[in-house]
């Protein structure tokens, strides 16, 4: 792969990273009162996005690109769906936690699909599965509370 092609791809994951950093933002405010037990994890979610925020950002600049430090506006638009939709329903923590397992979700998708488009160093390949990984069993983390609290 070219590296054109792999600092559009990485900084394509750049902006989904920030989405996720942006969209935990969002859920802070919401559920602690009624989900305690979820701060630990949604600590290390925030710790782990910033941490593949930096990855990124370096790998960008590794393959002499700029990095597009800004969110997706699919993501900016879910999160204003969101917004309006905490707005008629009285900010409903359960709704919230289905967010962030649909934010998860959105997030595996493009990660697996840099991986399976295939043309990534290996460096930046291992990367991005691990960073894969991590999204997987956060995800599997949130679905299974989200379960349990619905």
């Amino acid at each position: 792969m070219n590296n054109e092609k792999t600092v559009s791809t990485l900084n394509d994951l750049l902006n989904i990273t920030n989405d996720r950093i942006e969209g935990f933002s969002k859920v802070e405010e919401k559920v602690w009162e009624n989900h305690s037990g979820l701060k630990a994890d949604y600590d290390q979610m925030v710790s782990q996005s910033q941490q593949m925020k930096s990855d990124l950002i370096k790998m960008i600049n590794e393959h002499g690109g700029d990095a597009d430090n800004t969110t997706s506006t699919a993501g900016a638009l879910h999160r204003a769906w969101i917004d309006v939709k905490n707005a008629f329903s009285g900010d409903n923590s359960e709704s919230t936690l289905g967010n962030v397992v649909f934010g998860e979700k959105a997030a595996i998708d493009a990660y697996q699909d840099a991986l399976d488009n295939e043309g990534l160093d290996p460096d930046c390949a291992r990367t991005i599965s691990d960073h894969l990984h991590q999204l997987k069993s956060s995800y599997a983390k949130f679905e299974n509370l989200d379960e349990l609290k619905s």
